[in-house]
C-alpha cells in the first residue's frame, strides 16, 4: 500500500480525501433516502419511484453543465451558491414531506434540489491537478474505494434511519453530510484546481471529443451492470426464501470491487490504458456468467463477490482514460460526463432487469448484466483506435509507475 501513503503524503491530500468522503456519503444516501421518505409519509412506493427517477433525470440534465462551469470559474465559485441552492430546496422537500404538501411540491422541491456538484468529480480534478502523472493511476483506484465504501454505508443508513427514526430523518442527514463536505471542501484551497476562464468562449464541449463518447457509453453500460444486478438479486433472494439476505448479497459485490481497486491502484501497469479496458470487460464478463448457474443465496454471495473483484479495474480505467484524453481545462466537465451516464445506465438497469426478474425464474434472470457485460467488451473493441487518439496537448499513453 506505498502508493496510497505517497499520495496522502501530497501536501492537502489528507484533508480533501476526508471533506470528500463526508459528501459523498450523503451523495450515496439520498436515493435511498428519498424513497424511505415519501414511502414512509404516504405508503406509496410508486410516487416514492417517481419523485426519485425525475430527480435524477435533473441531476443528470445539469452535471454536465455544472462540470463545465466549475471548469471555467474554479470549484469554490460554484460550488458554494449550489450549497446553499441544494440546501434550501432540501428542506423545502422535508416540509413537504412532514406537511403533506401537495404531492406535485414533492416533484418541484427535490428535482431542483437535485441541482448539485457532484462530490467525486471535484476531487478526481484534484487528484488530477495534484499529483504527478505516475500516481494518477493510483489515485482514480482510491476514488473508487471511496465510492465503493459511500454505496455499501450510505443507502443502509439511510434506510435504517427513516425505519428507527422517523421518515425524513435519512434524507436530513444525507444533506447535512453532503453540505458540511462540501463547504470543508472547498475549505481546502490548497489543492483546488485553478480555473480556466481564458477557456469560456471555446464553444467545443468535452462530448464532442470522440473518446469521451466511447467512455460514455462503456459507463453507460456499466451502469446497467449495476443496476440490474442490484434489482435482480433482491428479487433472486427472494425466490430462494432469504429475501432479508440480499443486501448482504449485494455487499459482497462492492466489497469485491473495493479490494479490487485497491490492489489494481497499487500495481505497474504497463498495458496501454485502452487495451487494459478491453481486458477489463473481457474479465468482467467471464467472472459475472457463472452467477447464472447459482441456486442458493450462500453460492450467489460467493459469485457476487468474484465479479465485483473484477468491476473495479473497467472503472478506475475509465478514469484514467478520461483525463488522458482530454485537456486540463475539461476535466471536470469530461468526468462528469461519463458519470452522469453511468448512473443513467444504473437506472435502465434497474428497469429492465426489474422487468426480466418479474418474468425469468432463479438466477437466469442475471443475463441482464451479462449482456451488458458483453457490449461493454464489445464498445471497449470497437473504440480501441478512437481511445489512441486524444485530443491535441494530451498525452496518448504513459506508463503508470507506482
Amino acid at each position: 500500500m506505498n502508493a496510497y501513503r505517497r499520495l496522502l503524503a501530497l501536501p492537502g491530500a489528507r484533508s480533501f480525501v476526508v471533506s470528500a468522503a463526508v459528501g459523498r456519503l450523503g451523495n450515496a444516501m439520498f436515493g435511498v433516502a428519498i424513497v424511505a421518505m415519501i414511502s414512509g409519509r404516504t405508503g406509496s412506493y410508486g410516487l416514492a419511484g417517481a419523485v426519485s427517477a425525475v430527480g435524477l433525470v435533473v441531476f443528470a440534465i445539469t452535471a454536465v453543465i455544472v462540470g463545465r462551469l466549475i471548469d471555467t470559474h474554479g470549484q469554490r465559485t460554484i460550488a458554494l451558491p449550489l450549497v446553499a441552492w441544494g440546501v434550501a430546496w432540501s428542506v423545502a422537500t422535508v416540509l413537504a414531506s412532514v406537511f403533506s404538501w401537495p404531492t406535485w411540491t414533492l416533484f418541484v422541491t427535490y428535482s431542483l434540489s437535485a441541482i448539485v456538484v457532484e462530490i467525486g468529480t471535484m476531487s478526481r480534478a484534484r487528484w488530477v491537478h495534484l499529483a504527478p502523472d505516475d500516481q494518477r493511476h493510483s489515485a482514480m483506484a482510491l476514488e473508487q474505494v471511496a465510492d465503493e465504501i459511500s454505496f455499501v454505508i450510505g443507502p443502509a443508513l439511510a434506510a435504517a434511519l427513516a425505519t428507527l427514526l422517523f421518515p425524513e430523518s435519512g434524507f436530513i442527514l444525507a444533506v447535512v453530510l453532503y453540505a458540511t463536505g462540501t463547504v470543508l471542501l472547498m475549505a481546502n484551497r490548497r489543492t483546488e484546481p485553478p480555473a480556466r476562464a481564458e477557456h469560456v468562449r471555446q464553444p467545443s464541449l468535452a462530448i464532442a471529443q470522440p473518446g469521451i463518447r466511447v467512455l460514455a457509453v462503456c459507463l453507460f453500460l456499466v451502469g446497467v451492470i449495476f443496476g440490474s444486478n442490484e434489482i435482480v438479486t433482491i428479487a433472486v433472494s427472494k425466490q430462494f426464501g432469504h429475501a432479508g439476505l440480499a443486501g448482504i448479497v449485494l455487499g459482497t459485490f462492492a466489497l469485491g470491487s473495493a479490494i479490487a481497486a485497491l490492489g489494481f491502484g497499487s500495481r505497474t501497469v504497463r498495458m496501454p490504458m485502452r487495451r487494459v479496458l478491453l481486458v477489463s470487460a473481457l474479465v468482467l464478463v467471464l467472472m459475472q456468467a457463472p452467477i447464472l448457474l447459482a441456486r442458493s443465496v450462500g453460492v450467489l454471495a460467493v459469485l457476487m463477490f468474484l465479479a465485483g473483484l473484477a468491476a473495479a479495474p473497467a472503472l478506475v480505467t475509465s478514469m484514467n482514460l478520461t483525463q488522458q484524453l482530454i485537456p486540463v481545462h475539461q476535466i471536470n466537465e469530461a468526468l462528469s460526463v461519463v458519470l452522469t451516464a453511468m448512473l443513467v445506465g444504473v437506472a435502465a438497469g434497474s428497469a429492465v432487469g426489474g422487468v426480466v426478474a418479474d418474468h425469468v425464474a432463479g438466477a437466469h434472470a442475471y443475463l441482464v448484466p451479462l449482456v451488458a457485460g458483453g457490449l461493454l467488451a464489445l464498445t471497449a473493441a470497437l473504440g480501441q483506435r478512437i481511445l489512441a487518439h486524444p485530443r491535441e496537448g494530451v498525452a496518448s499513453e504513459y506508463i503508470e509507475t507506482v
